[in-house]
């Protein structure tokens, strides 16, 4: 039976979401769940379910990190219900760990506690987001900034085993976000990507624009975290805007109550494509072992659909599959070296 760790106090609407997330996810799935935090608040909201006992179990700590926390300051206190979650996978008593709070603590402690594969320099961000075709995944999402070419590229290679494993997907579509979908189009470490990837063995199409990945052309859209942050942040708001748009245009019609019962139906089945807590949380890829990283304002649903890819992708041990990637290809190496010649030139 998969352990999953979950940090209980973490995100805003801690700890009710947490344990109330756990416990449905609890009940649908043959895992056990350690919920890490204060065990008096804790044992509150699950003192009546008895019918759980031996599937949630209590880890208890006193300390939590708050979600506009100083990250080096918060990451030095050893008592936290988040870094104490993260010990626990890398204990070997947890198969997988995720937390809605502080995301830029988690991913500090997950790099730190856990350590990244070989071959990868820099772990990303890798959240799916809804498309006309279905999902896409997006990298990196946030976790870096500034990235340079090789980056680019070991996320394309990350992203790729992400949505085999993800959606048993056979060859993933592979594109680079750019202003053009030409190959001279972008910044200097996106066009170089662009070469790199021309030499790969991945299904790599070519550069596409923002306009374009909602319709999904791409499975993969591979950007920097500074861009990929922009995409999710837009995305995100542009869906609920949306939606309210709706509301008021229907409302404001004569027939609007009539013709909103008409098409009721259809705008429940796009709320739900369009909602972040149908997959929960943003895998956090290229560490050695499976961190979810959850929206802070995540509900219970969004807790229990995190903790069902949590427990896929630690069964499938995503992240052994990414270092084989990674490995049994010469085209990081190969790249790298290009990189050098050009550099030395």
């Amino acid at each position: 039976m998969l352990k999953i760790a979950v940090d209980a106090m973490g995100g805003d609407f801690a700890p009710e979401v947490n344990i109330l997330g756990a416990y449905e996810a609890a009940l649908d799935n043959e895992i056990e769940i350690i919920l890490v935090g204060n065990k008096d608040k804790i044992s509150e909201f699950l003192s009546e379910k008895k019918e759980l006992k031996g599937r949630i179990s209590i880890h208890h700590t006193d300390d939590y990190i708050l979600m506009d926390e100083n990250i080096s300051t918060a990451i030095r206190r050893r008592n936290t219900s988040m870094r104490k979650a993260v010990e626990l996978v890398r204990e070997g008593k947890a198969d997988a760990v995720l937390s809605a709070g502080n995301s830029a603590a988690m991913m500090a402690l997950s790099f730190l506690l856990l350590g990244k594969l070989s071959n990868v320099d820099r772990p990303a961000i890798a959240t799916v987001m809804p498309c006309l075709k279905g999902h896409f995944i997006l990298l990196d999402a946030g976790a870096n900034v500034d990235c340079k070419a090789e980056h680019l590229l070991q996320f394309a290679f990350m992203g790729d085993a992400y949505h085999k494993a993800l959606f048993n997907s056979k060859s993933p579509k592979i594109a680079l976000l750019s202003i053009g979908e030409e190959g001279s189009k972008g910044n200097e470490a996106t066009k170089e990507a662009f070469k790199m990837l021309q030499n790969t063995s991945l299904n790599f199409i070519g550069n596409i624009e923002g306009k374009d990945i909602f319709f999904g052309s791409a499975d993969v859209v591979v950007c920097d975290g500074f861009v990929g942050n922009i995409v999710l942040k837009v995305g995100e708001g542009l869906a609920e805007a949306l939606m309210k748009m709706l509301k008021r245009e229907i409302t404001d019609l004569i027939t609007g109550r009539l013709g909103y019962m008409m098409i009721k139906p259809a705008v429940k089945s796009f709320r739900k494509k369009v909602d972040y807590s149908e997959y929960g949380g943003a895998l956090l890829l290229g560490i050695n072992g499976t961190s979810l990283i959850c929206h802070g304002r995540s509900s219970a649903k969004a807790i229990k659909n995190a903790i069902r890819v949590a427990t896929e992708m630690a069964k499938k041990e995503i992240y052994r599959r990414i270092s084989e990637s990674l490995k049994s290809t010469e085209d990081i190496d190969e790249s790298k070296s290009s990189i050098n010649g050009l550099l030395c030139s």
